[in-house]
């Protein structure tokens, strides 16, 4: 388990983390959620003793991570896939920091198998892809065979067959009991890979909930209806105190889960349904809705930059002139 008690970050009068109690639990993924600018880079960094807190604490299954002997049997992270020496071959990478916290050798071909690195394990870091690079980055994580794994952005530069893996390995990780913290930006991926979610906004703590009840509480859900027999419907659903909506095109809404209740009415009344649709938000518009006055940087899409200011290239000066104030060689 990770615990954040109070824990603030400040540069200078700049509040990066202010306050964050949460606590990241066994047995789940928990996603870590924030707009850029938000902290979450400098929270995961406090979090494995890489940045000191101005306040609050931090605790690794109860410990101080300094006072953590052989750290990567406890935690293992993935902050940076280039944070490796590049003329190191992917093995002595791994044999490195194994070496560095009494983990055998043995362990090291057995991460670069988990990750598919096994044929390039003597080739030098340099030369890896960015999802190469990643792929070893977990394998560092990986490689202590630790309770408590942390991922920053871990798909970034992997292909379909790649993120797919990474999302089914912290899944079974999960599933193991382990503590899996995992920090992105893709919203879909997101979706379908977190139990539960930890949410910051400028610094500061905006939801700690699961999945489901993050999306519920910050979106809208709705019954999609169409029917041949508008009017008809309209009239049994007034009738029976339901609340409808017409947004155009002939299509019906109606707040809320209702929609088995709307199809037994229909049913009763003979009514022809032609869509019955429960409709629910996405992740990233529930994201959206809560985070939008936490946006540091905002673009503007409605003003697209203007044409590049036209401007009079100067022309050939003219040289000096005899009766001009000059002296000939």
């Amino acid at each position: 388990m990770i615990e954040l008690s109070g824990l603030t970050k400040r540069y200078g009068e700049k509040v990066a983390v202010n306050n964050l109690t949460c606590a990241v639990r066994p047995g789940i993924v928990t996603g870590f959620l924030g707009p850029n600018g938000a902290g979450k880079s400098t929270t995961m960094r406090m979090m494995l003793g890489l940045d000191r807190p101005t306040a609050g604490d931090v605790r690794i299954d109860g410990q101080h991570y300094d006072r953590l002997k052989d750290p990567l049997r406890y935690i293992g992270a993935l902050l940076d896939a280039k944070a490796m020496h590049g003329g190191r071959s992917a093995f002595n990478h791994l044999l490195c920091l194994a070496q560095s916290n009494g983990i055998p050798k043995r362990r090291v071909h057995e991460v670069l198998d988990t990750v598919g690195l096994t044929s390039v394990a003597k080739k030098k870091a340099k030369g890896f892809s960015l999802g190469m690079g990643q792929r070893l980055g977990i394998a560092g994580a990986l490689l202590g065979d630790p309770r408590i794994l942390m991922f920053d952005e871990p798909v970034n530069g992997l292909d379909p067959e790649g993120i797919h893996w990474i999302r089914n390995l912290m899944k079974s990780l999960a599933a193991q009991g382990r503590t899996v913290f995992v920090s992105s930006h893709l919203m879909s991926e997101m979706a379908l890979t977190a139990d539960h979610l930890i949410v910051i906004g400028q610094g500061r703590l905006l939801a700690d909930t699961s999945m489901a009840d993050f999306i519920a509480q910050n979106s809208r859900s709705y019954v999609r209806i169409r029917t041949p027999q508008r009017e008809r419907l309209l009239d049994v659903l007034h009738g029976a105190g339901v609340l409808v909506v017409e947004s155009g095109s002939g299509v019906l809404e109606v707040d809320g889960d209702k929609s088995e209740h709307i199809g037994e009415l229909a049913a009763q009344h003979q009514i022809v349904l032609h869509e019955l649709s429960p409709q629910r938000a996405s992740l990233e518009e529930a994201f959206m809705q809560l985070t939008a006055e936490s946006v540091e940087y905002h673009a503007h899409t409605d003003t697209p930059p203007g044409p590049l200011e036209q401007f009079e290239r100067p022309g050939p000066q003219p040289g000096p002139q005899w009766g001009d104030d000059w002296t000939r060689s």
